[in-house]
């Protein structure tokens, strides 16, 4: 099945051309079935690229999605012209009576900043805990998944030092998860972050469960039994050219960084590189997509009724 996506959105062009299927609003109203409902509460500052990005992933599942694009209502971006916003964007206040599937929170370029001296943190933090009772599923990514870590559990995230940037070969650490189904033992994963959370904390927690990892990039990805949540540190959905285009950019600005690692032929920035994350990529978002669609109620009203929620040990707190 198709994704849905207004009709004139930018990234509808781009996923048409990859032969990704995309139906017009008009059509999917005449289809006789309940499609999921998944808002994308996009952080990143360009917009439609990461708009494409989860288009294309999502849009490669067998069920039909309709994708609700999100944005803060205490935080204005500007890398992205306010005409495209306002078209195509709801903020999280406008939509806050509303259930939803699925919610996708995107990372951010502010992982080096304290999380309550980020200017939206305040509005994020009711996102996290609307979702308990407005969504049945979570997808937080890169810091939108410390953040939530965070503000669930108090788990902190730790500075690298320097930017840990490339493909690295991750394994999978709960094969019997259904988000794995499908998996190789060993896949490649872009990563693109200053800062990590560490396995140690996560195995201190009742109900976090480890699915992926890496001896050089660390921990990747957490299943949340607790909050019916995944936290996926690393970037599966990004395109070929996106790590390029972060060491151009950050080449351009001056910060000392290295060449990503195992992404261009021969580490030579010259070179074109190789997508060769994008199979698994598709798979685990269709995993979870498949995993959300075998077990939300049928009829929203009654998502965030029955979850219930972590306990005092699981917590993490005092």
């Amino acid at each position: 099945m198709p994704i849905k996506i207004p009709d004139d959105l930018p990234a509808r062009r781009t996923l048409e051309k990859e032969g990704v299927p995309v139906i017009r609003e008009h059509d999917a109203i005449r289809q006789d079935i309940r499609p999921l409902r998944i808002a994308l509460l996009n952080l990143m500052p360009e917009k439609v690229k990461t708009e494409t990005q989860f288009g294309r992933v999502l849009g490669a599942t067998p069920l039909q999605v309709e994708l609700y694009l999100l944005t803060t209502s205490s935080y204005t971006p500007s890398n992205t012209p306010q005409e495209h916003m306002l078209a195509f964007y709801a903020p999280w206040e406008k939509v806050a009576h509303q259930k939803f599937d699925g919610l996708i929170v995107t990372g951010a370029p502010v992982e080096e900043i304290p999380f309550e001296d980020v200017e939206y943190w305040q509005e994020l933090t009711e996102i996290f805990d609307w979702a308990e009772t407005h969504v049945f599923r979570s997808f937080n990514i890169c810091w939108g998944g410390q953040a939530a870590l965070y503000h669930h559990y108090g788990i902190e995230k730790y500075p690298l030092g320097e930017k840990l940037s490339g493909v690295y070969t991750h394994r999978v650490a709960a094969p019997a998860s259904p988000l794995m189904l499908g998996f190789d033992d060993q896949f490649p994963v872009p990563v693109s972050r200053y800062t990590e959370t560490r396995s140690e904390d996560i195995q201190r927690v009742d109900g976090l469960q480890i699915l992926a990892e890496s001896d050089q990039a660390g921990l990747c990805m957490v299943e949340d039994h607790n909050y019916g949540a995944v936290y996926m540190f690393n970037h599966l959905e990004y395109d070929t050219q996106t790590l390029r285009n972060e060491y151009e950019r950050d080449v351009k600005a001056g910060r000392e960084i290295h060449v990503p690692e195992n992404y261009f032929p021969g580490d030579d920035p010259s070179q074109p590189p190789l997508n060769v994350w994008r199979s698994h990529g598709h798979l685990l978002f269709a995993n979870w997509i498949n995993d959300t669609y075998q077990h939300t109620p049928f009829d929203l009203s009654e998502i965030g009724k029955k979850r219930p929620g972590p306990t005092k040990a699981a917590a993490g707190r005092s």
